[in-house]
């Protein structure tokens, strides 16, 4: 259903115009008077809007037509809008490009010359329609998945001070460092950084760089061109270029290899990237914020992570306290998560006892937020009473914090997990120290971890 508005005081103008351009589009429009604009535009959007220049009798100059295409665009940004005129030069064709019209149109026109000129507008107008549809939905989109990272709960110190750093830090564009545990929320605080950022109506594009292999690195972060690969069967933008204009969350960034490193450096320091294949460099505009669970302190004084590098990453660092730390926060944190888990398996309200949140509380939560979170969920299915007693959560006998951490089973993987759980409570969370307690790599630890969901 292609919409035009014809907006000219010379009648026959008017009915000659419809008259050819009715046979070609479902709805033609026309109005003499240009004052009732404003209602005819509040009251219905047109595809694409002719607009004679000059409504006063002896008027030439064209000023009237550029009042009112100001007007227009005032009132719908997005207007497609072709000018008409039959005093018309190249010094107004252009001086109306600039002011923001489509094309332009002298009077008498030809035919055939009208309705190129309306056909062009009109696909300017399908696609600007299709980018407004695409960022609505890419809004929406983002909105949906803001909301399973809205809620950073907590009223302990370590989070006050937390929650400080981030006020200030997020209405500027400098550089996040993010540091913690695995499951302390590292890209809960990222997410509220992005929101409340003057990018926040831009996207927020998360990459686990630590997954990535080092083939796949720069393809996915930098892109390809067509042919770069035996793969690549057409052009394809990486990550730096799809957030430009955004924030791009780089997670577990200590993980990358010397090499890897480098090319990361040479991307952020050049605000530019180049994709395989290519050599033809592409400006980027990027807020960059990175995470990582390991010392990259200690990974620098041991040469395995590039100073320049750390130094471009963290022009802020957050510090996210193990929850451990903030003990006084497990009641707030579960009972957020009661809600959650309640109202999404359409279970009754639930609370905790007194003596099982106790225990909660002395458990040391190898796992952090996201191990507490999957242990209230698992509950609420699990559970049939209002009330949760301690016996409804599983708790061995290495859980509490002032109670042995010994090996009581016989079973292989269960050995390993209690093994991995008393070396990282050993070291306070320091993966790196356990790992070497263990005898084993930070990224052999790290599958462990993900394995047995600590």
């Amino acid at each position: 259903m292609n919409k035009l508005l014809i907006i000219d005081d010379d009648e026959d103008i008017l009915y000659s115009a419809r008259l050819l351009l009715k046979q070609h589009y479902s709805i033609v429009r026309i109005e003499k008077d240009p004052a009732q604009i404003p209602s005819i535009l509040k009251d219905e959007h047109y595809d694409v809007i002719l607009l004679d220049m000059n409504f006063s009798g002896d008027a030439t100059t064209g000023t009237e037509g550029f009042n009112w295409l100001k007007k227009i665009l005032a009132l719908d940004p997005t207007a497609v809008v072709v000018l008409i005129t039959a005093y018309g030069n190249i010094e107004m064709a252009v001086k109306a490009i600039k002011e923001g019209a489509t094309d332009f149109v002298l009077k008498p026109w030809q035919n055939e010359k009208l309705l190129a000129t309306v056909s062009s507008a009109m696909k300017l107008s399908e696609s600007k329609q299709e980018i407004e549809d695409l960022r609505s939905k890419q809004k929406q989109l983002t909105n949906d998945l803001d909301s399973q990272f809205q809620e950073i709960i907590g009223a302990s110190e370590g989070m006050k001070r937390v929650f400080a750093t981030i006020q200030k830090v997020a209405k500027t564009d400098a550089n996040v460092l993010i540091l913690g545990e695995n499951g302390t929320g590292k890209e809960l605080v990222a997410r509220a950084i992005h929101r409340q950022s003057h990018r926040n109506k831009q996207i927020f594009l998360s990459v686990d760089v630590g997954a990535l292999s080092e083939n796949l690195f720069e393809s996915e972060l930098f892109g390809y061109v067509k042919g770069a690969f035996t793969d690549a069967k057409e052009d394809r933008p990486g990550r730096f270029e799809i957030a430009s204009g955004g924030t791009l969350f780089l997670d577990e960034i200590a993980n990358l290899t010397p090499n890897l490193q480098v090319k990361l450096l040479a991307a952020i320091q050049n605000r530019q990237v180049t994709r395989l294949g290519s050599s033809v460099p592409k400006p980027i505009d990027i807020r960059l914020i990175c995470a990582t669970n390991l010392p990259l302190e200690e990974l620098t004084s041991e040469n395995r992570f590039r100073q320049d590098l750390l130094y471009r990453i963290n022009t802020v660092e957050i510090k996210l306290p193990p929850l451990r730390e903030r003990a006084e926060d497990i009641p707030l944190l579960s009972d957020h998560f009661l809600q959650m888990y309640c109202k999404k398996y359409n279970k009754p309200s639930k609370k905790i006892s007194a003596q099982a949140l106790s225990k909660l509380q002395n458990y040391h939560w190898p796992g952090n937020v996201r191990e507490l979170q999957h242990t209230i969920e698992r509950v609420v299915i699990m559970s049939e009473t209002e009330t949760l007693q301690l016996g409804d959560f599983y708790f061995s006998s290495h859980d509490s914090k002032e109670e042995n951490l010994g090996i009581n089973s016989f079973q292989l993987e269960q050995a390993e997990k209690m093994l991995i759980i008393k070396a990282v409570s050993k070291h306070g969370g320091n993966l790196t120290k356990a790992a070497k307690e263990l005898g084993i790599t930070r990224a052999s630890l790290y599958r462990r971890l993900e394995k047995y969901g600590l």
